[in-house]
């Protein structure tokens, strides 16, 4: 979609109100018309305790309609407000994107005995000891739904491994559970020898019945709640040939429409290109690389080399199954996979993927509305940068990613919008300036910044060229002065 923005609205902290939804409701006008285009929900089906975030997923046909785990409302709302709650958010020519946890499951309904054999953490491909029998919570039976939407029932032969803390330390042991064509799957990431499990449960995507119930969850949920497409988290413990059948199917049930955008937390380029190749670029991924290449910039300051910020990026690769992002749940402060932009860096860095020209940008909701209740500091430059890609970020992009501390870029702009084109520049370091042309026909236009940092106004030449000056360790975006 031209020049569309998608917003992860939630964060780590919420608080356990059930109101998430009744806020997203009312906020859909509001969305819309700071040019959010998307919306990214969390999971939204009953998980193993009402506070959970989602992704202890406990039942994905339960989205907060029935008496499960001491609860009926998930943490964030009951069926009816999420069905409300979207709707709205269609009315405001807003997409859905569901979350979608089919990695594992948690919160199991009674224990059941069966043989395992632990796994070295490291190497899950070594065998620690001999096959032995455990007892454990495998067993779902799911009667708070008894039955509706899916009478299908998970036991111990579903999953491929689990986990248990057994130490005095609580150290967490993991077992890989064996049984007639019971292995890890393959088309996994290869950290740790196989990266199959992650935690819970792990579903075996390998078992048919599993793979079925998958399959009709997501051509069931799609429908009932109408979504457009689907956050996929955790893919690279997920065999990689099953997520491209599951978008098949879903899409195929949707005639066609069904995005979707994939968790595959690596920072290496080549294991993201190997993955796109492998599903045939069936989904978009999230840019990890640039993440952390923003990452290491707000850490650097001056030292980071700016010049090579794009590089060995999916965003420079492959701009067409990009979602690029600055922080998310899994960044922010406080959580696993802690690595969050600072807060000095961080307009610059949304600057740069909400202006340039690759990529399907997501804002998190934590820069923009704040993290456990705080108010962010970053909600006013947000709705400059958003107000400045709806209105300049069109047309062709040339690059001045030419200096170690200060770069730039050009947005040329289009017939489409008049006004359109815009000038970026941003500063590790001191105050820059960068001679940088936007057209012979924009000669004696007279540009300002609007982000508010810098006073001046600047003549273009001539030539279509200008000296554009930001300030040092900031963004600025400079357009015609209407």
């Amino acid at each position: 979609m031209k020049n569309g923005v998608m917003m992860q609205y939630f964060e780590w902290n919420l608080p356990n109100s059930g109101n998430l939804w009744k806020q997203l409701r009312e906020d859909a006008r509001h969305l819309h018309e700071i040019g959010v285009t998307a919306i990214w929900i969390p999971p939204a089906y009953k998980a193993d305790e009402q506070q959970d975030e989602g992704y202890a997923t406990y039942d994905l046909y339960d989205l907060g309609e029935f008496d499960q785990k001491g609860t009926v409302r998930t943490k964030y709302g009951t069926r009816q407000e999420l069905q409300e709650a979207i709707d709205e958010l269609h009315r405001n020519d807003i997409e859905v994107y569901l979350d979608a946890v089919m990695n594992h499951k948690c919160g199991g309904d009674y224990n059941e005995k069966f043989p395992v054999i632990e796994v070295d953490p490291d190497n899950r491909e070594k065998n620690i000891g001999k096959v032995f029998e455990i007892e454990a919570a495998t067993g779902y039976d799911f009667k708070g739904r008894n039955g509706k939407y899916s009478d299908f029932k998970y036991h111990w032969y579903h999953f491929s491994g689990i986990s248990m803390p057994e130490d005095p330390d609580q150290t967490e042991h993991i077992y890989r559970i064996v049984g007639e064509g019971k292995s890890w799957s393959e088309g996994v990431d290869g950290e740790n020898g196989n990266y199959d499990y992650l935690l819970g449960n792990d579903l075996d995507l390998d078992h048919p019945e599993v793979i079925q119930d998958l399959l009709h969850w997501g051509m069931w949920v799609a429908q009932e709640l109408n979504l457009d497409g689907f956050r996929l988290d955790a893919i690279k413990h997920m065999k990689d040939l099953f997520v491209k059948q599951f978008l098949e199917t879903v899409r195929a049930s949707r005639q066609g429409r069904c995005f979707a955008v994939g968790e595959y937390w690596n920072n290496d380029f080549d294991s993201l290109e190997n993955y796109l190749n492998t599903v045939g670029k069936e989904l978009h991924l999230f840019d990890v690389p640039l993440h952390f290449k923003l990452y290491q910039a707000s850490q650097q300051g001056r030292d980071f080399d700016m010049t090579n910020l794009t590089d060995d990026t999916l965003t420079a690769r492959y701009p067409q199954n990009t979602v690029t992002f600055v922080d998310n749940h899994d960044s922010q402060h406080g959580s696993s996979l802690e690595s969050q932009v600072k807060d000095w860096f961080k307009p610059s860095a949304y600057a740069l993927i909400l202006l340039m020209e690759k990529g399907y940008p997501c804002i998190f909701y934590g820069d923009y509305y704040g993290v456990k209740g705080k108010e962010s500091p970053h909600r006013l430059i947000l709705d400059i940068l958003l107000d400045a890609r709806r209105r300049y970020a069109y047309g062709r992009q040339d690059l001045y990613f030419d200096h170690p501390n200060t770069v730039g870029l050009i947005r040329m702009g289009d017939g489409e919008h008049p006004g359109s084109g815009l000038a970026l520049l941003i500063s590790n370091g001191d105050d820059g300036d960068k001679v940088m042309n936007v057209g012979k026909e924009r000669k004696g236009e007279i540009w300002h910044d609007i982000t508010g940092d810098r006073k001046e106004e600047i003549a273009i030449g001539d030539d279509g060229s200008a000296r554009f000056p930001v300030s040092g360790g900031k963004a600025a975006v400079w357009v015609k002065k209407q």
